[in-house]
């Protein structure tokens, strides 16, 4: 069943488009993710949606009979209520439904009713009927209900007598986000509800929406996030809407063949045109041909000329150089404690830096990660322990508080005063790889949106030329496309990385190690982020077997071995699900390969040469070799999997 249609609607602001005939459909059940650049209009069409918005024409349409419930970005709950009291707004029906119930049991306990056969009866029927009703309703739950999403979401019971007044503005967002996954609309529209989340209470997101019984329109730049949670992607780009069968990568591959189309058609068109028009330039004046032009020229006209793939769209382009190299050891951090005064937030943490390191650090919110980078830096001094730092280490610092920039200069200063001895052009050359051109420029950088404070800060990284870089949360506030641009120039980096950020899609292309903090000091694990769960799950795998052994024994021994069996299915269904990964990727390159071999192979200078012709033949057979091998193990692995 259809639950929403957006029917060509059209947006404008100030007479300019935003959105023109944009078409939407939502079923029930159905996981739909908006993507697009920031400032494309997703927010907008999300408003649109939730009635938050006038549009110019079109429609929306929903079933009369369906709930709906939407989250704005910056939104948060402002009540006079405790936390606990709050979230039991949502469930007024149903303690009336209790009170309703408790009055039936004290007329059935009335000894009037009670010693009156007929009149008991009927209150019996009466209370089977509301006892029923009330079940059906999640009576008997809901309290355990909300007690476990305020704990997914970080509120515990010592929280639950805090007033929401004396929340922070994450917090509030966070306990608005709550209150809609208890009301469970039958459309649910979340704008960016990632926010403010630390990596822990994003997978216990992910895994309630997986589950959500209704349907969800989500915005979100966190990418691994839609991989898990969607099964559909609207794009929003150049004021239209495309649909994407799939997750997030689905829509990504699917859109790169798309692309790859399309810029194939505009160039065949674009040779027609130059053709027809060049026809039209030398025969126009003649007379023998004048009609012939006057028609090219008339077909010129009404001929609806396909628009470039590219667009008016541009991206940022920008890569990180060194000056020079480090040592072999960049860091090392010896039984650290960390903090603010007597606020102790971890310690005993140690591990050691080495030169090209992609170190992701990662933990719960508040556990200090922030903290260290910041200690690190010597922005801070350290509680206790050492940071020992290697020689010719030239640091690079990205604030996600942007902290290092200056509010009151304008985007050309907060260069040009850092690097006075850069020419005004090659100041204003690199802001522009960075999407600050012309006015731009001499913006204010107070009056920056977060996305432009982001690529400014990084602007001055580049400049930096270090050969260490340690950055706090990079990919908040940038858009998908920039989010992409930074973990191409990050992976061409011949620099070391520490970092610290809750993207973990970024984290798996990144990092070659994550150091997990914790109260109890920290652990590496060498590997990306798939890996770093991988182990954890082992971990707790094996952390059970102790337990059970340590237990005195109340099952079988083919309990046990069942049990074990098991865990060692779902350990090599990792392994396997992990393989099959690296196998695509692997195919996906030699499939690149291939094709660039073939193109050389068609060019004209290439085919006449026989000497190239061979060993351009040779390698292409060997990649084919490659790819077919690589494919029958593709299948050979499925089919384990499948048997599993």
């Amino acid at each position: 069943m259809i639950i929403l249609q957006v029917q060509n609607v059209t947006k404008s602001f100030a007479g300019e488009d935003i959105l023109i005939n944009c078409k939407l459909e939502v079923k029930e059940r159905e996981r739909v993710a908006l993507v697009g650049r920031n400032g494309a209009g997703k927010s907008t069409l999300l408003k649109i949606i939730a009635g938050e918005m006038s549009y110019d024409s079109g429609e929306i349409v929903m079933p009369k009979n369906k709930t709906f419930g939407y989250l704005e970005q910056h939104s948060g709950i402002d009540s006079p209520l405790s936390i606990w009291n709050e979230m039991m707004t949502v469930f007024e029906p149903l303690k009336q439904q209790e009170q309703e119930l408790r009055a039936l049991e004290k007329q059935m306990a009335d000894p009037d009713v009670y010693n009156d056969p007929s009149a008991f009866q009927k209150v019996t029927t009466m209370y089977d009927q509301a006892q029923q009703d009330f079940k059906d309703a999640g009576g008997f739950r809901y309290e355990s209900d909300t007690r476990s999403i305020l704990h997914g979401l970080q509120f515990y019971p010592e929280d639950y007598d805090k007033p929401v007044t004396a929340l922070s503005g994450g917090q509030r967002t966070r306990l608005a986000l709550a209150k809609q996954l208890l009301i469970q609309p039958d459309l649910l529209l979340l704008d960016e509800p990632t926010n403010h989340l630390d990596i822990e209470t994003l997978a216990f997101l992910e895994n309630y929406l997986k589950n959500y019984p209704g349907s969800l329109v989500i915005v979100s730049h966190d990418r691994y996030f839609l991989d898990q949670v969607t099964n559909l992607v609207y794009e929003v780009s150049r004021k239209k809407v495309t649909r994407y069968v799939g997750n997030y990568s689905a829509y990504l591959t699917q859109k790169a063949l798309q692309y790859e189309k399309d810029q194939k058609t505009f160039e065949r068109q674009q040779e027609e045109k130059a053709k027809l028009e060049e026809f039209v330039q030398k025969n126009l004046a003649r007379a023998s041909t004048t009609k012939m032009a006057q028609s090219r020229r008339k077909v010129l006209e009404k001929t609806d000329w396909m628009d470039s793939p590219d667009g008016d769209e541009k991206s940022a382009s920008f890569g990180f150089t060194l000056d020079r190299e480090s040592g072999n050891d960049v860091l090392r951090i010896e039984d650290l404690a960390i903090g603010y005064g007597e606020k102790i937030v971890a310690r005993g943490i140690q591990f050691p830096v080495y030169k090209r390191d992609r170190i992701a650090l990662i933990g719960p919110n508040g556990i200090g990660k922030s903290t260290l980078l910041k200690t690190i830096m010597k922005k801070i001094d350290a509680e206790k322990g050492s940071v020992f730092y290697g020689t010719n280490v030239q640091f690079g610092y990205y604030d996600q508080e942007q902290a290092e920039l200056h509010t009151s200069k304008s985007v050309l200063q907060e260069l040009w005063d850092e690097w006075p001895m850069m020419n005004e052009r090659d100041v204003r050359t690199v802001l522009g790889r960075f999407l600050f051109s012309g006015d731009d420029v001499s913006k204010p950088v107070s009056s920056l949106s977060g996305g432009e404070k982001a690529r400014l800060a990084l602007a001055k990284l580049m400049l930096l030329k270090a050969n260490t870089l340690i950055l706090d949360e990079p990919t908040n506030h940038l858009d998908l496309d920039s989010k992409e641009i930074l973990e191409n120039a990050l992976i061409d980096y011949r620099g070391t990385l520490v970092f610290v950020s809750h993207d973990r899609y970024f984290i798996n292309r990144i990092a070659t190690k994550v150091v997990e903090l914790s109260p109890e000091g920290s652990e590496v694990f060498l590997g990306d982020y798939d890996y770093y769960l991988e182990k954890k799950e082992e971990q707790r795998e094996l952390a059970l077997e102790l337990e059970t052994a340590a237990s005195p024994s109340v099952q079988t021994q083919s309990t046990d071995t069942t049990s074990q069996i098991d865990r060692t299915a779902k350990k090599r269904e990792r392994q396997l699900s992990r393989k099959v990964a690296e196998i695509e990727e692997a195919l996906h390159a030699l499939e690149n390969q291939m094709k660039t071999l073939e193109n050389e192979l068609s060019k004209p200078e290439v085919f006449g040469d026989h000497t190239q012709v061979v060993t351009l033949t040779s390698e292409l057979d060997e990649k084919k070799t490659a790819h077919e091998e690589l494919s029958m193990e593709w299948l050979e692995i499925h089919e384990e999997l499948e048997s599993l």
